[in-house]
């Protein structure tokens, strides 16, 4: 058994979502590959929009420690208009360097159409700037209603994908981060 923790964040509210089946199929990649996980359902925060000027909203305090808990994440998105769920980037906001700086993160994006790159492009970006280590590897599931139906795969070749990106997060999950470099002394946040 390996010491790495992985978190799956399932970015959806919804009750039957493909998101969290393919998290979950994420995360037994992970345990097959040794690491002890956990699923993290943003249903059962109170996360409300993200307000600067307020400390501690909700329960920003509590999703923060559970992701800070990780030696890697998985984060999962349904696509909405071309991009990661609207409730996904607001508990994104409620965290910041202290949970994802040098963290090994792997991106997964689930859509009822076509192939759903933009929204693991702009996922990328937010872990960029927050300094995680993003993985090059990652899973797109598109036309989600024909490859997932009551909660399982259907489609066998996109299940062992997800499950890839599950075991590629443990292996990569103490890569060393680059040299310091003038630019990303540069990079304080928002």
């Amino acid at each position: 058994m390996s010491d790495t923790h992985v978190a799956g964040v399932v970015g959806s509210l919804r009750s039957r979502s493909h998101t969290r089946t393919a998290v979950r199929a994420a995360l037994e990649g992970a345990e097959a590959a040794g690491a002890s996980t956990q699923l993290v359902d943003i249903r059962a925060y109170d996360l409300p929009p993200l307000n600067p000027d307020v400390d501690d909203q909700g329960d920003g305090a509590d999703f923060r420690s559970t992701i800070r808990t990780a030696d890697a994440i998985v984060l999962g998105t349904p696509v909405y208009h071309g991009s990661c769920s609207g409730v996904l980037k607001n508990a994104l906001d409620h965290c910041g360097f202290e949970e994802f700086e040098g963290v090994t993160v792997g991106l997964l994006a689930v859509a009822g159409g076509s192939f759903p790159i933009t929204a693991l492009e702009h996922l990328r970006s937010v872990c960029r700037a927050l300094n995680a280590w993003v993985l090059p590897y990652q899973a797109a599931i598109p036309r989600a209603d024909a490859a997932i139906e009551n909660g399982q795969f259907t489609d066998v070749d996109l299940r062992d994908r997800v499950e890839t990106l599950g075991d590629r997060v443990v292996a990569y999950r103490s890569i060393e981060p680059e040299p310091s470099t003038f630019e990303s002394g540069q990079n304080k946040g928002a």
